[in-house]
């Protein structure tokens, strides 16, 4: 297997090369201007490391795999192009009003909280930019008004004349019945072709979202045809870039549902926190292969830290109404917390507690950390780390970034020390326990509101800086054991080279397998399965466009079930791909008895509300092989510590004075190697921290277990 997949991130651009069966990790830092910079820089690090050129490694491999940050950054800078939405008449007000929780939805609790000052993002769509037509399906699909055609050409007309770059078509319960929806695109292609207008693209939203819920929908389509032209733009420089230097089969992007595929059949919409999902798949696939049973998958890079949950069996957790930037979407999205906790996170004074605040904003990688010389006038986390000694000045991230402990220093005096009335050292100190702090809350917050306690979960501390506070997080959550995985400081990019390609297609339904009120069991066979064979068809043609053929096609059903009226839905995995019987019935009755008691606890099920079907969804993909873990758990093989490299005066949490610290260099990483707390391993790569009280371990494949002595 010859693969290379990257990652690219708000500060650093993360490659991982797959060469045989050698493995090359290496690191940029990201150039937002022309992110195909960055990605040249890392990857002629890794040809180093592999004795190649560039033009020799990409002529030779199977793939490249992207997952980026573009769509994300592009939201949060508004740098898109105007569009116009049309939607059934009485709706205009939906986008606007964004469900009366626009003012809190993706903020901070305790911004949500602020409801004084509480307030809506600026609207992608302004209110003059949507229009209405007179037409009506109801929730079956039955057509209650004919579309008036009249009134869609006067409509397009006044968005185009608006400066309309792009139209988007929203109308109620269109994907019960997309008939008026098509119909409008091709009256606006008859009324305006493509060598008129140079081809607006126009979006119909029952093909971005399948589901009901008309603000999600439009919300959906909406991000995605804003995401479109910086998306097209951006990943059309990067496969640009891959031509020019030698590589000639598709470029392939991650996606946010746990999958990928050629450029050609990604929407924009699906690219949004691809990095990040991109771990939690290496997680899912370190997990199955080496038997760690539950794991939580935390990310802590320079801009964000990310967790993710993957329980026993590769049971991914999934959000069907995520959260983008500041709106709700409807698109399947492996569930995702991101926190402001990078090593980029700035630190502020805050005045009310009188403590210090760490993030949400970060100095990125341009100017990035103080530290770094390129301007940055804020104190950051990477800061605190440089003061406290844990960084080496002239051996961070391999020696590509030197840094300055001058700026650091003042940094930190000038914006935070003066009002806490401590020392630097004292405030870098508060700074490290307050950000590793704010990380064990986030992880657990997110298990416990899910019924699991982290003693019961593997610990996964990668990204950049990682390894650097696994220790003190799990310090601060109270266990006892955390795992830095193999290739630690790339594990998001690793994961992007382990994905199948995989599409997931899915539409609402009305299906009540059990009708209370009757007594009656579901018996339209044929109508379950053709709404299951349409969307297998859907995600085969995908794969087929893509030089798969039908036999390599493999397909997973799931369910959205809630009994009777309940608001509350939850999702079945079957492997009934077909309704034949009664018997097939009764057993996606039970399947969801068992799913339902094992979230919300056995003898909280009511079959006798109803048993009901909202959405039918079918994921189709292509297994392919991916990176091989193994040998990350201690066989019980000791080797003697090697001899330190250097010493470090270095200051630790909880512990007043300096400690005279050995500092190992890469021979650390020597599967069976322990070394006792305090200590720091320097890589190429990351830096390791072993705390005082704790115990480092060496695996295979570059694993390290942190354990507590105590």
């Amino acid at each position: 297997m010859k693969r290379v997949s990257v990652d690219i991130g708000g500060t650093f651009t993360d490659c991982f090369v797959a060469w045989g069966d050698n493995y090359v990790e290496s690191k940029a830092l990201t150039t937002h201007q022309n992110l195909s910079l960055g990605f040249n820089e890392a990857l002629d690090n890794a040809c180093k490391s592999l004795g190649l050129t560039g033009h020799e490694l990409l002529t030779q491999v199977d793939s490249v795999r992207y997952a980026t940050t573009l769509g994300t950054n592009a939201l949060i800078e508004r740098k898109g192009p105007r569009l116009g939405l049309l939607t059934t008449a009485g709706f205009k007000s939906s986008v606007p009003l964004t469900r009366a929780k626009g003012y809190a939805t993706g903020l901070p609790h305790k911004q949500q909280m602020d409801v004084p000052n509480a307030q809506r993002p600026d609207p992608i769509i302004p209110i003059p930019m949507i229009m209405e037509v007179r037409e009506r399906v109801d929730y079956l699909g039955e057509v209650v008004l004919e579309l008036d055609e009249d009134d869609v050409l006067e409509q397009l007309r006044n968005l185009v004349d608006k400066g309309a770059q792009a139209i988007i078509v929203n109308l109620a319960n269109s994907v019960v019945n997309p008939a008026h929806e098509l119909r409008i695109r091709e009256l606006f292609l008859e009324e305006y072709p493509g060598h008129m207008l140079g081809a607006i693209p126009i979006l119909l939203s029952h093909q971005v979202a399948g589901r009901k819920g008309e603000y999600v929908r439009s919300m959906s389509t909406i991000i995605d045809g804003f995401l479109h032209e910086v998306m097209y733009h951006g990943l059309g420089t990067l496969e640009l870039n891959l031509r020019t230097a030698g590589y000639s089969k598709p470029m392939l992007c991650n996606h946010n549902s746990g999958g990928m595929a050629q450029l050609n059949s990604t929407d924009a919409l699906q690219t949004v926190h691809s990095g990040p999902v991109s771990g939690i798949a290496a997680g899912e696939h370190l997990a199955s292969q080496t038997d760690l049973g539950n794991i939580v998958a935390t990310d802590m890079g320079g801009t964000s830290f990310d967790i993710g949950i993957v329980t026993k069996g590769g049971v991914k957790h999934y959000d069907f109404n995520p959260i983008i930037e500041r709106w709700m979407v409807s698109v399947p999205m492996v569930h995702l917390v991101t926190l402001g906790a990078g090593g980029g996170s700035i630190c502020s004074y805050d005045r009310m507690f009188k403590t210090v605040q760490v993030g949400p904003a970060s100095a990125g990688s341009d100017p990035g950390p103080a530290c770094y010389d390129r301007g940055g006038m804020q104190p950051t986390v990477t800061d605190a780390d440089l003061i406290l000694g844990y960084l080496d000045p002239g051996n961070y991230a391999g020696g590509y970034i030197t840094l300055n402990p001058r700026r650091a220093r003042r940094a930190i005096d000038e914006e935070l020390a003066d009002d806490l009335d401590l020392s630097v050292v004292e405030t870098a100190k508060l700074m490290k326990a307050t950000v590793d702090g704010n990380m064990a809350n986030g992880i657990a917050t997110e298990l416990r509101t899910r019924g699991y306690e982290p003693e019961n979960f593997t610990i996964l501390a990668y990204g950049g800086n990682g390894p650097l506070h696994a220790c003190g997080i799990a310090r601060a959550l109270g266990v006892k054991k955390v795992l830095a995985p193999p290739f630690a400081s790339v594990f998001s990019a690793c994961g992007a080279g382990n994905m199948s390609q995989l599409h997931i297609h899915e539409m609402s339904t009305w299906t009540v397998l059990f009708d209370a009120n009757q007594s009656k069991f579901f018996d339209n066979y044929d109508y379950f399965n053709g709404i299951v064979e349409e969307l297998e068809e859907r995600g085969r043609e995908d794969l087929l466009r893509q030089g798969f053929t039908a036999e390599q096609v493999s397909y997973r059903l799931e369910l959205d079930m809630r009994y009777g009226n309940q608001r509350v839905e939850t999702a079945v995995v079957t492997d009934l791909n077909r309704i034949k019987g009664p018997e097939d019935v009764l057993k996606l009755i039970e399947q969801f008895f068992t799913r339902y008691g094992e979230r919300f606890g056995s003898g909280s099920q009511t079959p006798e509300a109803g048993v009901r079907i909202n959405t039918i969804r079918v994921c189709s993909y292509v297994d392919l092989p991916g990176i091989a873990f193994h040998g990350i758990k201690p066989n019980g093989h000791r080797a003697p510590a090697p001899p330190p490299v250097a010493h470090r005066e270095c200051h630790f949490v909880g512990h007043e004075d300096a400690i005279d610290t050995p500092i190992y260099d890469e021979q650390a990483l020597a599967a069976g190697t322990q070394i006792e707390g305090p200590a720091i391993v320097v890589t190429r790569a990351t830096t390791y921290l072993v705390e005082p009280g704790w115990q480092y371990t060496a695996a295979e494949q570059n694993a390290v277990w942190f354990t507590c002595a105590d």
